[in-house]
């Protein structure tokens, strides 16, 4: 651990990940929610930053069983269609995100039922004084190492009220277990670490992250995330086959650019038998190119295993990084600063 870079702690965030999901799933077991929430015919997740995330991993997990619209809406206003059968999950940890509390008010005005998951603030008063529910987590975190209490109590939530069977989270536990024997190793500062060995690789170029599904969308974007948060580096984030069909024309002008480029892929076993092909071209075309890439690939039999993992692998890659670059990965200075102008313009 590098105390004297790392003054927040975030490399025990990111250890503590497995044992947060084992956390998370006792506060999602004990949920009891005082509306009903039976007619429930779409969900929106209505969040920010680390707090949307979960989010978007709730939608991968539950992508093949959840015969309902699921969405995650960044901002301050809902869809049009949002109205008393919608299920909106305002998740903002610090409970004082101003677009999530201003999602909430939208949604009241729309007579939706509302399920915040916070650990306070003005949004947990909101709920009060309007009768709505609450699921409560566990506050001293930053909000992008709260990812375990971000998703796994919205499984619990759409477990509870009959969207989703108790197969989708009964896997959990086993994930966690995952998590915790490979930590171990990726907590190391040398080539043993495969975590610790991408981060020398990427940490003086600016990573590109492509997936080779939509349904991998969500751990390239809390990638692109956490190298930008934790990391303090710009990345970008992209996915097959969306990409074929414009962004790689992208790759023929400007190269004395491309040796700053590093490509980041991330596949998986079931990602569709065509996107594969379409993978083995591209790569191709990049090498020509002579950009720098790696694959990251796990191995788990469960396609949720295998994304959390990935998630894991990422966090810790973030992590790295930033240690590389002597900058606490702690710290959001930047977001700070913005913060305070928004404030101060209210």
């Amino acid at each position: 651990m590098n105390k004297d870079i790392d003054t927040q702690n975030m490399f025990g965030s990111i250890w503590n990940f497995p044992d947060n999901i084992i956390e998370a799933m006792k506060i999602g077991s004990s949920i009891v929610l005082q509306n009903d929430f039976s007619k429930v015919e779409k969900v929106i997740v209505a969040g920010m930053g680390g707090s949307a995330i979960g989010g978007d991993v709730t939608g991968a997990l539950i992508e093949n069983e959840l015969d309902i619209p699921f969405i995650v809406i960044r901002g301050y206003q809902l869809p049009n269609w949002v109205d008393e059968r919608t299920l909106v999950i305002c998740s903002s940890y610090s409970g004082d995100t101003e677009e999530t509390l201003s999602a909430f008010d939208d949604a009241q005005s729309r007579n939706a039922l509302i399920c915040s998951i916070t650990t306070g603030g003005t949004l947990v008063d909101k709920c009060l004084s309007s009768g709505c529910d609450v699921i409560n987590i566990p506050d001293g975190l930053q909000p992008r190492a709260a990812l375990a209490f971000s998703f796994v109590p919205m499984l619990y939530l759409l477990k509870k009220v009959g969207k989703i069977s108790l197969e989708s989270i009964s896997w959990l536990s086993k994930a966690a277990k995952l998590l915790k024997d490979v930590r171990e190793g990726y907590s190391i500062d040398d080539q043993s670490n495969p975590t610790w060995s991408l981060a020398q690789k990427i940490k003086y170029h600016l990573p590109i992250i492509y997936t080779g599904s939509e349904r991998l969308n969500p751990v390239a974007i809390r990638l692109k995330g956490q190298l930008c948060e934790n990391g303090k580096m710009l990345a970008y984030n992209n996915s097959l086959p969306e990409m074929n069909h414009n962004e790689i024309e992208g790759w023929e002008n400007n190269k004395e650019l491309f040796e700053q480029y590093y490509i980041i892929w991330l596949k998986d076993k079931d990602d569709h038998g065509r996107v594969k092909l379409r993978q083995k071209a591209t790569q191709k075309i990049l090498r020509k190119n002579g950009v720098k890439q790696s694959v990251l690939k796990m191995n788990e039999k469960s396609f949720s295993e295998r994304f959390l993992h990935m998630i894991h692998y990422g966090d810790w890659l973030s992590y790295w990084c930033a240690i590389a670059h002597e900058s606490d990965p702690g710290l959001v200075e930047k977001i700070i600063q913005i913060k305070k102008k928004l404030a101060s313009e209210t």
